[in-house]
């Protein structure tokens, strides 16, 4: 039989042994925005495959990469090599960049693909150890806590206004839309029936405990709570603020908190200096300068 034939038949079998002993390809592996279970590589050497695995869990061979099914979970990858890392307890990670390593509170983030957080490290009034979180008591709505590293600050909202867990700001309560939080509860004050032509105007009222104060009530239904000025009283005949003395029930309101003049220095302001008299004044008040001296010569008589 020829040489070469016999070479080119060994050669085939060759082959198809090898097809049948295991010469499989890799399987394909795929990456996402967040790195999930790591997929197994068919490889034998062990240090190979782990290399494998850590390399196909990076999106990009460097950056930071949040996890898919956990919200304050995210990633390190430094020339593919992949790090897991945690946001402090009541933090989040912030994927706008995948160039920036950031975690924020989860008010500015949202979580709602990937829920699920690290076990809770409460301390005093901090349900986490870090975060924006509402007073225990549900019945009290204008304070909240502010929380760093499980050290509080207790916040109180300006008056008329309630903790917002959802902006984690202060608002108004109809914003709020918190249970026991509502404006009638806050105010303890609900919005006459008025006609919808008067509604419109959002109509306000004086506040019967508090000269000061007085509720608009937004649509004619929905009452907040705004104020006068330091020595003005609300006017409901006129439905705008006015001074104590046109007032007749709210005539002695600042009685003990303002004296007559200070009251009367509120009503009647000095007019504002114009630049010229500021200018005048600061000249006048300047040190007036030395009049020019002159030398004296003297000439000695020869004797």
């Amino acid at each position: 039989m020829d040489v070469r034939l016999v070479a080119i038949i060994l050669c085939h079998i060759a082959l198809l042994s090898g097809q049948s002993t295991g010469g499989r390809k890799r399987p394909l592996t795929t990456t996402t925005v967040a790195p999930r279970h790591r997929p197994t590589a068919a490889v034998e050497d062990e240090e190979t495959a782990d290399q494998l695995q850590l390399e196909s869990e990076c999106p990009e061979p460097n950056g930071f990469f949040a996890d898919a099914n956990q919200c304050d979970k995210y990633y390190a990858c430094s020339d593919n090599k992949i790090t897991e890392k945690l946001c402090p307890d009541g933090m989040v990670f912030n994927d706008y960049s995948s160039q920036q390593e950031k975690c924020d509170l989860p008010l500015n983030i949202d979580c709602s693909q990937r829920p699920a957080l690290q076990t809770p490290q409460p301390a005093e009034h901090c349900p986490r150890q870090n975060g924006y979180f509402a007073h225990e008591n549900p019945n009290i709505c204008d304070k909240f806590y502010y929380c760093v590293d499980g050290k509080f600050n207790a916040i109180t909202c300006p008056g008329g206004l309630v903790y917002n867990e959802k902006s984690g700001i202060c608002t108004w309560p109809d914003e709020a839309k918190k249970k026991g939080c509502s404006s009638q509860d806050v105010f303890n004050f609900r919005c006459p029936n008025v006609t919808s032509e008067i509604a419109q105007q959002h109509p306000r009222y004086a506040n019967p405990e508090d000269c000061q104060f007085f509720y608009v009530c937004v649509n004619g239904d929905t009452p907040r709570r705004n104020g006068c000025k330091m020595g003005q009283v609300f006017n409901e005949a006129s439905g705008k603020c006015d001074w104590p003395r046109n007032v007749p029930e709210c005539a002695d309101w600042y009685k003990g908190v303002l004296t007559d003049e200070e009251l009367y220095n509120l009503e009647n302001p000095k007019p504002k200096e114009t630049s010229k008299e500021k200018e005048a004044a600061a000249a006048s008040r300047r040190k007036p300068s030395r009049p020019p001296t002159t030398r004296r010569t003297v000439v000695e008589d020869d004797e």
